[in-house]
């Protein structure tokens, strides 16, 4: 009798488990049921994005951060995944001109954004002047945090061009430009285990030009 009702628990929890796993994670429009080779089922959804401008298309599970969808799907490992919780910026890259952490953002949350890693802002030869100026001011050490920083800073310089208000400024009425104070309280976000912000900053402050 004890074995019966044993057997029945287990009989009613693993039927459970199977209708959450069919029917929880594959509810939205578009999502595509399929069963791999250990018998598990897990939904995949079809995602288009333009990353580095080329036309990309992933099917993946919905609970992919964009950050492994670059990484592992599409092997852009120039982004790269320090503490996956938003807390270093070694993960940045820009989502229609503006950065962003990709670990804490879901793939299927950009479907049809332009995304842009290390990888599209330069290339050997013809670098993107950022990356130029992080050669020339020796602004990296491990690199680790690098290509996170790199895309960091051309974002951050992009939004003081555009006016955008900093979200962590002590004086709100202060008119936002390319001042060191400035640049440093805007990417306070990005983290050099390394230490070597001055010489990031002087990178940035090159960048800026006649703004810093």
């Amino acid at each position: 009798m004890g074995g019966d009702l044993d057997f029945s628990r287990r009989g009613v929890i693993g039927a459970g488990m199977a209708g959450v796993a069919v029917t929880g994670i594959g509810l939205a429009d578009g999502a595509e049921a399929q069963r791999p080779a250990g018998g598990q089922t897990t939904a995949t959804m079809s995602v288009s994005l333009t990353v580095n401008g080329q036309a990309r298309t992933l099917d993946i599970d919905p609970r992919t951060s964009l950050l492994d969808a670059l990484r592992e799907h599409l092997k852009l490992t120039g982004s790269k995944k320090g503490c996956d919780h938003g807390q270093c910026g070694a993960c940045t890259v820009l989502v229609e001109g503006r950065r962003i952490n990709s670990c804490l953002s879901l793939a299927v949350m950009h479907d049809g954004d332009e995304v842009t890693t290390i990888e599209g802002l330069g290339r050997p030869g013809a670098l993107h002047p950022m990356q130029a100026a992080f050669v020339k001011h020796d602004a990296f050490q491990c690199g680790y945090c690098t290509p996170g920083q790199i895309c960091s800073a051309v974002g951050m310089l992009e939004e003081i061009k555009a006016g955008v208000p900093s979200h962590i400024a002590t004086d709100l009425n202060r008119k936002p430009g390319a001042t060191v104070d400035e640049m440093r309280e805007r990417m306070s976000g990005n983290l050099c285990r390394c230490g070597a912000y001055s010489n990031i900053v002087e990178a940035m402050v090159e960048v800026a030009g006649t703004r810093a």
